[in-house]
């Protein structure tokens, strides 16, 4: 075997940020949704500095390159494209333009009657004993000088978009504009600052470093620490000083002085940052977003039935958001209501901030049942509402466990275990995405609701071991998992078993291969499996949606691996396993990307499909994204994001609503 090769995280990384850059550029994409594509990019981009670039700043200018790259692009975009097919629709986007007479009066009465409440300013030349520069918060430098033209100081003004909204849509006959909040304000400063000559207006914010550490001291009391944490989460080191175009050099040193931002990238971006909130882009959805697609169902439940007495029968599979999230909520509500059920216990990682899932649980608790749930505090900017969800359903007598501070619950897992005439009886939920209802309505999931009492048996095992909160499976905490796949105990191992088993099934002469959703892939123990595998024979498709590592088209290595990535209206999430298996397709799914941090330093659960039925299904819905020459793109030997052809074009998405929809009948 060649000595293996491996594209580089965080360059991948940016490959796929393109990939969702580019889905903004099509002119068959709505133009709301378009904008919307420019927001994420904008706000996948904020992450990448908060979290990937303070461990980049080895290798910062390589990324630094492929960013400027990308932002270029980006407004290319805007300009060649959003703004004028909005124009076209009289929608006027005041993007780096002034505002003009028709709609000042109007633009008035907002800064007067919404905005000034919120305005305050800082001389950094003077005054900055007291102020802090906020992580991702937008200013605006202002250039002053007095009425001779002297005595240049320069003031900080926040911008309150936290509190208020970043575009006005504002009338004007047939006409609409819309117009920034900090040009609301630039066109008010002679009202603020009177007597000065204003001699520039820049917009600018910092990003700062998100990780949260906490120490082994506060392993009895993680959310006393957490929340400590989170108060300072905003005041970490700064890793990059974004500033609009045009500001002199002296001014940029000024501040880079005043707010202490000598280790910070500077970077020369565009007029406006944090675009991330063009996802509250003022046009009606219905007009110019996508056309609705309503949610099938994914197993209607007869009138007099239950939900429980239909898992016993037969497992259910819920692939959203195609198919509705009702099920899941029904589970967790009968769960909490039926006097058979004795216990309930969950693993939460994210969610939703109103959540139904919790209230349920919460329900159960005070119905007398006894409900356990691992609440995942490290939840990367979800820790808040994890704290607030636990603190509550601790006071509504639910038993709240927290992970080992060195081992992540990245598992999203169930079980009800019920007393039926003295017999137990399990009912379980594996899935591939958090239990959320909020996220679910845009990230494509699969929940598998069943009755597999030796699998279910499995997973009270686990749910014993996670109560411990230990670091890492001792001797004694070894579980003989036979139908789970676990992080931490047998899933490595068991991957890598089964790609053996395609090589040695290639080796025999006999068809072999496998076909690997994930949403990121970077481990190079399997990775270097899968290359193993490539040069036996085994043919290899994977559907990667954001990281790859893996090099796919080498010669003498891959050549027998393709890397596709799917962006479209909905976030591809699930991960799904199908190996060949001379034709007795063997199919996983569940939580594990084939990331270090998912095999080494999280619990994770993948979990087979047994009914034949819904293997079919899912093996249809894979293919069908392997027939994507709409939305899917081949990943190629340079990391390029390379178009597809076919004489047919298919979007696996629009594909897979419509072959769920048959499920959607009365």
């Amino acid at each position: 075997m060649e000595s293996a090769a491996f594209f580089n995280r965080d360059l991948s990384w940016l490959s796929f940020n393109e990939r969702v850059l580019m889905e903004a550029s099509k002119a068959t994409v709505p133009i709301l949704e378009r904008i919307k594509f420019l927001s994420i990019y904008s706000s996948n981009l904020d992450e990448f500095y908060r979290v990937r670039m303070p461990v980049l700043m080895w290798d910062f200018e390589l990324a630094k390159q492929k960013i400027n790259q990308q932002q270029q692009k980006f407004g290319e975009i805007m300009v060649k494209q959003i703004l004028p097919e909005l124009e076209a629709q009289n929608i006027h986007w005041l993007y780096n333009k002034p505002i003009p007479a028709e709609i000042s009066a109007q633009v008035s009465d907002i800064f007067f009657n919404e905005v000034l409440a919120y305005i305050h300013s800082v001389c950094i030349d003077r005054d900055l004993k007291d102020f802090f520069a906020e992580n991702n918060k937008l200013y605006q430098v202002i250039i002053l000088r007095d009425q001779e033209g002297h005595n240049e100081r320069m003031e900080l003004i926040s911008i309150p978009s936290e509190v208020l909204q970043r575009l006005y849509a504002i009338p004007a006959g047939e006409e609409q504009y819309v117009v920034f909040l900090e040009d609301i304000i630039k066109h008010h400063l002679t009202y603020l600052f009177p007597n000065d000559v204003i001699h520039g207006a820049f917009n600018l914010k910092i990003t700062r470093n998100a990780a949260l550490k906490i120490g082994q001291e506060y392993a009895e009391d993680i959310t006393i620490a957490l929340e400590k944490q989170l108060e300072t989460r905003d005041f970490g080191f700064a890793t990059r000083f974004l500033y609009e175009p045009g500001i002199p050099l002296r001014n940029i040193y000024r501040v880079i002085h005043a707010l202490k931002l000598h280790k910070a990238a500077v970077v020369e971006g565009g007029t406006y940052h944090n675009l991330k909130d063009l996802n509250n882009f003022p046009l009606d959805g219905k007009q110019f977003g996508y056309p609705k697609w309503p949610a099938a169902v994914a197993e209607r439940i007869a009138e007099k039935d239950t939900l429980f007495n239909h898992i016993l029968r037969k497992d259910i599979l819920i692939n959203v958001p195609y198919q509705n999230y009702d099920a899941v909520l029904r589970f967790f509500n009968e769960a909490s209501n039926d006097v058979s059920v004795e216990e309930i216990y969950v693993t939460l990682y994210r969610v939703a901030s109103n959540s139904r899932i919790v209230n349920a649980l919460m329900t159960a608790a005070k119905n007398g049942k006894k409900v356990v749930v691992l609440v995942e505090l490290k939840a990367r900017f979800d820790e808040a509402n994890n704290i607030k969800w636990a603190k509550q359903m601790k006071a509504a007598g639910v038993r709240i466990v927290y992970s080992n501070l060195d081992l992540k619950v990245h598992a999203k897992v169930g079980l009800v275990k019920r007393n039926i005439e003295g017999e137990t009886q399990y009912l379980g939920l594996l899935a591939t995405g958090n239990l959320n209802e909020s996220t679910a309505k845009f990230y494509t999931d699969h929940i598998l609701l069943t009755a597999h009492q030796p699998m279910l048996l499995e997973l009270e095992s686990l749910f014993g071991f996670l109560s411990k909160k230990k670091k890492t499976p001792a001797d004694e905490d070894q579980i003989s998992f036979e139908h789970l796949l676990v992080a931490q105990f047998n899933l490595q191992k068991t991957f890598l078993d089964l790609i053996q088993r395609e090589i040695d099934h290639a080796q025999q002469g006999l068809p072999a291969s496998m076909i690997i959703k994930m949403n990121n892939l970077e481990e190079q123990v399997l990775i270097t499996k899968l290359y193993e595998a490539s040069q036996a024979g085994v043919k290899i498709q994977l559907i990667i949606r954001g990281i790859c590592c893996l090099i796919p088209g080498q010669a003498g290595l891959s050549e027998n691996i393709t890397v596709r990535r799917i962006v479209d209206r909905y976030l591809e999430h699930g991960r799904i396993f199908i190996f060949h298996n001379k034709g007795e397709n063997n199919v996983y799914m569940g939580s594990a990307d084939w990331m270090n941090r998912n095999i080494y330093s999280r619990i994770e659960v993948c979990f087979p499909l047994y009914d034949a039925d819904l293997k079919r299904l899912i093996t249809e819905i894979i293919t069908l994204q392997l027939q994507d020459n709409v939305q899917a793109v081949n990943i190629s030997v340079t990391m390029q994001n390379e178009a597809l052809n076919g004489p047919k074009p298919l979007r696996s998405q629009e594909a897979i609503y419509q072959l769920l929809q048959k499920f959607n009948v009365n």
